[in-house]
């Protein structure tokens, strides 16, 4: 990585703890990934923008601020990061997946509550996080009692604006949230200095569809067997899709959809074929968080495939361009979001446990391992019913609980290799 010390600097980070994250990152990264045989060649672009994550990509953010543009950061899937775009900004996922940055948090925020709130308090309370210090908004959204408490705080550290989401899909739901996205509009244009158009929300929506339709073809190689590419390595592709530049990502990608095919076809895999295939599906598994895929793919299984936030749904469902006025195109935006996206905020959210069925059937898997932050609490509640769920359906369950902190392998390793033998 080049030196990009003085621009650290210049963002105001903590230099010295900056230093102490960057050092543990790269044997993190290499005993993750690096120890994987026959990757795809295209894994090399998404390898770069690790080693870069908090290089090149923070230089380009800088760069389009100082060419009159803006930054929002945000935690979550329903955050419309096409109204970012069209009204000339950036969106980019934030530090949220590290215990590095749990004892941070931890300081203003109770211990028995989710690492990855404790943690992205804790990114901006160090001044380690180099998106923190680069974002003008920061967009939250209270998908979580844990969560809404936690922005107040947030607020106090940077400019917040909390998006209200429903408890209920329902017609009043619905309502909420249109009115909602319609409040985001207004913070961004207050902040940008522009106005929505429709010919600007129409091409944000067409770029961001682009970069979900590389993901789509991405994913779809993974339903072959043997697997053309490892689930650790699909999942540090569609991590990277939270921040890396929209259309160098799309164009990378769909560059590896389509080496991945080629495999398939050749009936190249990364897995032997007969390799037991896991769905995961549970909280959101954020950069660098990639424990639990490490684990059950050392241990003689393969995850094909992701029921999550950081996984299916982030690009499940498209936006209706039929519309031809702003307005309509609005409700369209609006209304794919709460349509396609089934987080267990929502009760009740049957739409959840269909979404893991239909993909353990798409997906020919062996079993399903539902992982669960701890007090990830509207999780671990749906745990239960997604279990009975599973088995009424005949499909195999495990349920894991794990956190940011290291030491819990060994005990996961050992309940997960009692689940393959089982299958």
């Amino acid at each position: 990585m080049a030196d990009y010390r003085e621009m650290w600097s210049q963002l105001g980070l903590d230099l010295e703890l900056h230093d102490q994250l960057c050092a543990a990152l790269p044997p993190l990264f290499e005993g993750a990934f690096l120890h994987q045989k026959d990757r795809p060649s295209g894994m090399d672009y998404f390898n770069m923008v690790i080693a870069e994550v908090h290089g090149l990509r923070i230089k380009e953010l800088v760069d389009h601020k100082r060419n009159g543009g803006f930054v929002a950061g945000s935690f979550c899937v329903y955050v419309p990061e096409e109204l970012v775009m069209a009204l000339g900004g950036v969106m980019v996922g934030l530090c949220a997946g590290s215990q590095f940055w749990v004892p941070e948090g931890e300081k203003v925020l109770p211990r028995n509550l989710c690492p990855l709130i404790k943690a992205a308090l804790g990114a901006k309370l160090s001044k380690t996080c180099p998106y923190f210090q680069s974002v003008d908004l920061v967009i939250a959204e209270n998908t979580c009692d844990g969560k809404k408490k936690a922005w107040e705080e947030m607020g106090r550290l940077v400019p917040t604006h909390v998006m209200d989401l429903p408890n209920r899909k329902s017609p009043e739901g619905l309502a909420l949230w249109r009115a909602e996205v319609r409040r985001l509009v207004s913070r961004l244009e207050e902040l940008s200095g522009r106005k929505l158009t429709y010919d600007s929300l129409l091409s944000a929506i067409d770029k961001v569809e682009a970069k979900r339709q590389a993901l789509r073809e991405l994913y779809e190689t993974r339903k072959a067997d043997p697997v053309p590419i490892s689930g650790i390595d699909a999942l540090v592709a569609s991590q990277i899709a939270f921040y890396d530049d929209p259309d160098r990502f799309t164009a990378m990608t769909a560059q590896l959809a389509q080496e991945c095919a080629q495999r398939v076809q050749g009936g190249i895999g990364v897995f032997p074929k007969g390799t037991k295939r896991i769905l995961l599906t549970g909280s959101p598994i954020v950069v660098p968080n990639w424990k639990v895929h490490h684990v059950i793919e050392t241990t003689g299984a393969v995850v094909v495939v992701e029921e999550n936030c950081t996984g299916t749904r982030y690009f499940t469902g498209s936006v209706d361009r039929s519309p031809r006025d702003l307005d309509g195109l609005l409700d369209a935006l609006a209304d794919r979001y709460i349509r396609d996206i089934n987080c267990a905020c929502f009760s009740p959210n049957d739409g959840r446990a269909d979404d893991v069925v239909r993909l353990a059937r798409e997906y020919k898997v062996d079993g399903v391992v539902d992982v669960t932050l701890s007090f990830c609490s509207t999780y671990q509640v749906e745990q239960g019913s997604l279990q009975r769920r599973m088995k009424a359906e005949g499909i195999p369950f495990l349920a894991l609980e794990t956190d940011y902190a290291p030491g819990d392998e060994g005990q996961m390793r050992t309940r997960i290799e009692a689940f393959l033998e089982s299958l």
